[in-house]
């Protein structure tokens, strides 16, 4: 069986979801695949317990995808990113610096969402577009490229000719993969541990990063959770050291999340199951193939430190979406366009993330204090403080 569309995705996940919703809203016939159902209930064991927050050049995205209305009722807002530095000889705030968003906009910088609900709203939104067809549970088996299409042989069969491949799969993308194209992977020994808190003190819409050593212990304001002040924490550590702290009783857990977060929010309880992330910096050779565009983390992949991941993504798919046309869909000349005006950008973004984590890392005390002066001076300076701010959003 042959079918034939403008544009297949290799990859369900939510930024292949989000892809599917804006090229189906611009009108463009779509399949979509995974080799995985979406896991789409919190209570699920291979629910997704990390969050994103989405920055304001994405809830723009969003909007014209028509997924925002979804994602608008069950959204925080982030009105102020505060870095904390805790890497005195005990765990406590010794430095807080708070970047807040009124400094550079009327709107906070972006709004958090937990991974398993996107999912959810994501795949309601496509199931109403009769441009896109989702299909859960098949997945991309052999890819041939020619200059006018791609062919793709899917798991169940069926061969599909598609204008544009839009690969959407993954750190470890078949598709990426089939096309010959190498990455290069930088791999730090850490790991995250990510899940859901109640608390008894509110987070005022504050996302706190906490830095001490290992990597950032960041906590990101939820709704409300049963009545309770509710956040979600990614936990950045060695990974001798997730897995000691996985392994604890739940209540030496709390204890022992509480004190690495400097008792900001007061006692923590856990409010979900953990869950374990490895933790990497990748970049493809190139952003593009023959009829073919890698996007997310087929494309790139970094620490998750200030909202970058999904931000990326999805300035991943603004430009594909602003280079799609009736005759250029999935041209050499669009193609090598995206990657021109993607790769450069994503590479420097990487490298940027990957000095912020290796900061975050050191255990020496000497370095800690010198850690805690640069940021002192780099907050100090209003201009860069802005500018700052300004580059971590996108709208530089």
């Amino acid at each position: 069986m042959r079918e034939s569309v403008d544009i297949l995705i290799s990859g369900g996940g939510i930024a292949g979801l989000a892809a599917a919703a804006a090229f189906g809203t611009e009108g463009y016939r779509v399949i979509c695949v995974d080799p995985v159902a979406p896991v789409t209930a919190q209570e699920a064991p291979q629910a997704d317990m990390r969050t994103t927050a989405f920055l304001q050049p994405s809830v723009t995205l969003l909007q014209v995808a028509g997924l925002w209305d979804r994602l608008a009722p069950h959204a925080m807002p982030l009105q102020v990113m505060r870095i904390i530095d805790a890497g005195g000889d005990v765990p406590i705030a010794r430095r807080v610096h708070d970047f807040d968003a009124a400094d550079i906009s009327d709107q906070p910088f972006g709004w958090n969402l937990p991974n398993w609900l996107l999912r959810r709203e994501f795949l309601a939104h496509v199931d109403q577009l009769p441009q896109v067809d989702f299909r859960p549970g098949i997945g991309t088996a052999r890819l041939f490229t020619r200059e006018s299409e791609a062919l793709v042989t899917l798991t169940d069969g069926t061969r599909v000719s598609a204008r544009l491949l839009v690969a959407a799969d993954g750190r470890d993308s078949p598709m990426r993969q089939a096309l010959g194209i190498g990455v290069s992977t930088t791999r730090y020994g850490q790991k995250a541990l990510a899940f859901t808190i109640t608390h008894p003190e509110p987070h005022h819409m504050v996302s706190t990063e906490i830095h001490r050593s290992g990597g950032p212990f960041t906590l990101v304001p939820l709704p409300d959770r049963d009545g309770r002040n509710a956040s979600a924490v990614v936990w950045m550590e060695a990974g001798a050291e997730i897995a000691r702290l996985r392994a604890l009783p739940v209540s030496d857990f709390e204890a022992e999340m509480t004190a690495r977060s400097c008792s900001i929010l007061g006692p923590l309880t856990l409010a979900s199951q953990l869950t374990v992330w490895p933790i990497i910096s990748q970049i493809a050779e190139r952003f593009a193939g023959e009829r073919t565009a890698l996007i997310a983390e087929a494309a790139h992949v970094v620490p998750p430190i200030g909202a970058q991941g999904l931000n990326m993504s999805l300035a991943d798919l603004r430009v594909l979406l602003d280079l799609a046309g009736p005759e250029t869909l999935g041209s050499a000349a669009m193609l090598d366009a995206y990657h021109r005006r993607r790769w450069l950008e994503v590479q420097l973004r990487i490298a940027g993330v990957d000095l912020l984590n290796r900061a975050s890392m050191i255990g020496a005390q000497p370095l800690r204090d010198a850690r805690a002066a640069a940021l002192g001076l780099l907050y100090g300076v209003a201009p860069v403080r802005r500018g700052l701010m300004q580059l971590g959003m996108g709208m530089r």
